[in-house]
């Protein structure tokens, strides 16, 4: 009989795998239809109701860039950090076990208010710095 410490794949999971209050159960049709595109960011949350395809638990809660599309899954290139060094690894996930990041939404709006600026600067022929410090 094995005693003493656990040193499974899902050692330590209980709490990051378990799912919320009154949100038991398979993942919605919308998990399923969501279509993903190489280069899109995309966080890796394991859905602890699919066992299949399921990352790591260190990959739980990452965020990382699309290399691979298959039928079922999605390639994610993650970074690790290993003593000193940090590893780009490439995973397969199953897309119930992934979603797409919005870590880029806060600088995309940013963008597309800096546009609006500078268009605005073009028709009133002024700098376009002057108008955002007065915005």
């Amino acid at each position: 009989m094995g005693c003493g410490r656990a040193r499974g794949v899902r050692r330590n999971t209980r709490d990051m795998f378990s799912k919320g209050f009154g949100n038991h159960g398979l993942p919605s049709m919308k998990t399923y239809l969501t279509q993903y595109k190489l280069g899109q960011f995309v966080d890796i949350k394991v859905n602890g109701a699919i066992h299949k395809g399921m990352p790591y638990r260190f990959y739980h809660g990452r965020t990382g860039r699309v290399w691979n599309i298959t039928k079922s899954a999605v390639g994610v290139l993650v970074n690790k950090q290993i003593k000193g060094r940090i590893l780009a690894k490439r995973l397969h996930v199953r897309i119930e076990h992934v979603k797409p990041s919005r870590c880029q939404e806060e600088w995309k709006n940013r963008v597309a208010e800096h546009e609006k600026i500078k268009a605005q600067a073009k028709v009133l022929g002024t700098p376009a710095a002057v108008i955002i410090l007065l915005a």
